[in-house]
């Protein structure tokens, strides 16, 4: 059968009596109904449930996305508190190498037995103004000695060495001169401590809010 014969049968089919129709012309028509339905099916059932997939599939990747920012999070805050706890143990031990106000003068007396100890003349021992910071207080003194440069030395290292924290500076070392041995020097400084604030006093120190 040809083409033509073909289109001739085509038109002379009868549309209220498929029965009759060719065989060829039933499975033509049955593959067509078929595929409009698996197409209209998946446009309507299947295509929503895909694009329910990839919203659910960008939800998760969301998701996992959030999942690690928190889960850093959680690591530096674990990082943080150990830091903090640290920090903590640090202060601490800073503060119990701090003196009180009660020890200043126990320490002053450290540093001058010190200089007794390594042979040196007192010309200056003034105590200044205290320089409050913000949880401690620097505590300078003047000092000026008269000795031999490596008592000067030992001086310097025995007040190093004490428990407590203590510093020497503007170091200033000149021959001594006037009545002095030929080889004595004479060093003017400041000798600074420092002291831990306790609570009253920095509550004192902190700026009042305006009313």
């Amino acid at each position: 059968m040809n083409a033509q014969q073909i289109l001739k049968e085509l038109q002379t089919l009868d549309p209220q009596n498929p029965g009759n129709w060719p065989l060829y012309v039933r499975i033509a028509v049955v593959v067509i109904l078929a595929a409009v339905i698996v197409g209209g099916g998946y446009y309507y059932f299947v295509t929503p449930l895909l694009d329910d997939l990839a919203r659910a599939k960008e939800e998760e990747v969301a998701l996992k996305t959030d999942f690690e920012a928190k889960q850093k999070k959680v690591a530096s805050l674990e990082a943080l508190k150990a830091q903090l706890a640290e920090m903590e143990r640090s202060f601490g031990t800073m503060l119990r190498v701090l003196p009180s106000k009660a020890e200043i003068a126990n320490l002053l007396i450290d540093i001058s037995q010190t200089r007794l100890a390594n042979s040196l003349e007192e010309e200056l021992f003034q105590p200044q103004g205290e320089n409050p910071k913000e949880f401690y207080a620097e505590v300078p003194n003047k000092i000026t000695v008269v000795g031999k440069y490596h008592e000067m030395g030992g001086f310097v290292s025995g007040v190093a060495a004490l428990p407590r924290i203590v510093t020497i500076e503007d170091v200033d070392i000149k021959p001594a001169g006037g009545n002095a041995a030929k080889d004595d020097v004479r060093m003017i400084a400041v000798a600074k401590t420092y002291r831990y604030l306790d609570e009253n006093e920095i509550a004192a120190s902190k700026p009042k809010a305006k009313k």
